[in-house]
């Protein structure tokens, strides 16, 4: 009897299937895509809380790291209802001049279950884009640790997200002027690396070096904290690039192989250089050199193939280590955590070299690039230093200005007995530690 009820209900739920089906597949909504994007969405978060946060959190003094953690959650928490209320719009909406895009969307207007972005929801499409608008300003922060007010780098961060980060992503990926040039930036090199190296340099120019620096040493206070970091962070960048395929496809896979291949060469050159220069290795170079390699392939890595970014990660390695010697140690500027040398510089190299080993006419040497549409070398070229230089100085000309306001309304940095004190009982009256 109770099986017959079992058949009965399933020839009334089954017609229901059988319609719904094919309604979902008319929608153009691929399962296998939506799910590899989601778990994308997941990877670059988890990159920013905890990855991002406890490697920075382990490169300051033991005063200030929680400070460190406090600005990473906030952040991401400011961001997250910037993107809901218009960041997704200006960002993604219908293209206004192809410098910005309309308030279309704001509050995810349109944005429904029906709505779709190539083979996935819209609403997945804009979480995957939400982690990074969220990780980007987190970055900025290494450059002016340990010395700024909470409240200023809240301020920042929506004033940078509303006028650079949101404009910046339009013009390469939401159909602005960039991406109509065929600027080739899968992942993010200059929306986000070239953006927050640009806006860590003016940060670390404009806000000054921390009291004692440089004669002062300021070590880190934890590495195995920001080793563990350093380990999530390279985890998640498997989504970070991967995850931009926006399809769980062959093109994923390739970025992802693209993705380790850089990081690793990276790290051994980074170790090699720092041996050769100072007689040993140290972990804090090796994740760093992993840092600069995940960082500089991001724009190539769905151009280019396990040999291309090989080289793009040795190089990685070899010139974002002088660049951080070049600016912490002849020019003494305070970039607390190297944000301009690693990210900035790495993103402005791997837009460059993406134009490059990208093109198939390398084809040549096996497993260097395969884009396609690259008339030459030269043109290609051409774009990605043109993307690089209008990024770099309007990030930097708006970020400066940004920081002026800040400052003259609420104040920039935090006063001298705060500091020496230390960010965590200053701004939040808590301690990391209780020894």
């Amino acid at each position: 009897m109770v099986f017959r009820r079992h058949i009965r209900a399933l020839g009334l739920v089954l017609p229901l299937v059988l319609v719904a089906a094919p309604a979902r597949a008319a929608q153009g909504i691929d399962a296998g895509d939506t799910a590899w994007i989601l778990v994308s969405t997941a990877l670059v978060l988890f990159m920013t809380l905890p990855g991002l946060a406890l490697f920075y959190g382990g490169l300051v003094r033991s005063k200030n790291v929680l400070s460190v953690l406090m600005q990473c959650f906030a952040i991401s928490g400011v961001v997250s209802v910037l993107w809901l209320v218009y960041g997704y719009s200006l960002a993604f909406g219908p293209d206004v001049g192809g410098v910005v895009g309309g308030l279309g969307k704001a509050l995810f207007a349109s944005v429904g279950l029906g709505s779709v972005s190539g083979t996935i929801p819209e609403t997945v499409f804009a979480m995957f884009q939400l982690t990074f608008a969220i990780i980007t300003p987190g970055l900025v922060i290494g450059a002016f640790a340990e010395r700024t007010k909470f409240s200023a780098v809240l301020w920042f961060t929506v004033l940078w997200v509303t006028l650079v980060y949101a404009p910046i992503t339009h013009w390469v990926w939401g159909g602005g002027w960039l991406g109509q040039m065929g600027l080739l930036d899968f992942a993010g090199g200059t929306v986000v690396h070239v953006t927050a190296g640009a806006a860590a340099l003016v940060c670390a120019l404009v806000i000054g070096r921390r009291k004692g620096f440089p004669d002062t040493p300021m070590p880190p206070h934890n590495m195995p904290l920001t080793v563990a970091g350093a380990g999530m962070l390279w985890v998640g960048w498997y989504g970070f690039n991967a995850g931009s395929a926006l399809a769980a496809n062959a093109n994923a896979g390739m970025a992802l192989v693209a993705t380790h291949m850089s990081a690793s060469a990276g790290a051994l050159t980074w170790m090699i250089c720092e041996w050769r220069k100072f007689g040993k290795p140290s972990i804090l170079g090796v994740v760093t050199g992993m840092v600069a390699g995940l960082g500089t392939i991001t724009p190539a890595s769905g151009f280019v193939g396990p040999m291309g970014a090989l080289v793009i990660g040795i190089l990685a390695g070899l010139i974002c280590f002088n660049a951080t010697m070049l600016v912490k140690q002849r020019l003494q500027i305070d970039d607390s955590l190297d944000v301009f040398p690693v990210h900035g510089v790495g993103g402005m190299l791997g837009t460059l070299l993406a134009g490059v080993f990208a093109s198939p006419t390398l084809g040549v040497f096996s497993g260097l690039g395969f884009a396609e549409g690259i008339d030459s070398v030269g043109g290609q070229l051409g774009v990605q230093a043109v993307g690089v230089v209008a990024t770099f100085a309007y990030t930097a000309v708006a970020t400066l200005v940004i920081l002026k306001v800040i400052d003259a309304t609420c104040g920039l940095r935090v006063d001298e007995e705060a500091e020496v004190q230390g960010l965590d009982l200053a701004m939040h009256e808590e301690r990391a530690y209780d020894l």
